[in-house]
């Protein structure tokens, strides 16, 4: 076994204070991590912020980490990192190797052009989320109060994933024939994580595919 110091740095993050503290979503992440290294250690960095912020003191250590002890730096999925082109590409500039999980062999070239699919979908939600609060103002609700405006930015950014994923099931084998449990299991196989970040079931599924807006 390798030294603590020589073992790759596995960084995790999640994007609520909620979630780092109950482990929601850390535990899929580190499943997938430990899948990809085949029982080889790594030293854990965890992170809880949001994605759109680029001031990471945890991925600044896993780097730093990397440097010194010419490791590489492992995370589940691309966007675990950032949904921003210019952040990725400085990433890839630091003199590292990374590897994410969920595409294991892509090289820096799909891997730019991942980033950038991923910048497009974080704009998107964005906009999708102003317009479903414009909406919902219109209708009366009141923005901020019993929750209300957190219920509609949820819906939003739910059925914005479940278009994200559904898009992918040509690529992945999937039909929509076929039955919830299969279905789970190829997403399990590939890779994929739900939208909070855990396994996928035949419940899951099945909200994913209702939530879905099969005319985007």
């Amino acid at each position: 076994m390798k030294p603590v110091e020589a073992q790759p740095a596995a960084y995790l993050r999640v994007s609520t204070q909620r979630q780092g503290q109950s482990g929601l979503g850390l535990a899929a992440q580190r499943k997938t991590i430990e899948h990809l290294l085949d029982g080889q250690s790594f030293k854990e960095f965890i992170e809880v912020e949001s994605g759109k912020t680029s001031k990471r003191p945890e991925l600044e250590a896993a780097i730093a980490h990397c440097k010194r002890y010419k490791t590489k730096l492992v995370i589940a999925k691309l966007d675990r990192l950032a949904r921003n082109v210019h952040f990725i590409s400085g990433l890839m500039e630091a003199g590292i190797d990374f590897v994410a999980a969920d595409m294991p062999n892509a090289d820096r070239f799909m891997l730019h052009v991942y980033a950038a699919m991923a910048e497009e979908e974080g704009r998107r939600i964005s906009e999708r989320t102003k317009a479903a609060l414009a909406a919902a103002k219109e209708r009366g609700v009141e923005l901020g109060k019993n929750g209300k405006i957190l219920a509609v930015k949820n819906r939003a950014d739910a059925i914005e994933f479940s278009n994200h994923i559904i898009k992918q099931f040509p690529n992945l084998g999937i039909s929509l024939n076929m039955d919830l449990q299969s279905i789970a299991n190829r997403l399990n196989a590939a890779g994929i994580l739900s939208r909070n970040g855990c396994q996928w079931y035949k419940s899951t599924v099945s909200r994913l595919i209702k939530r879905a807006n099969f005319d985007c």
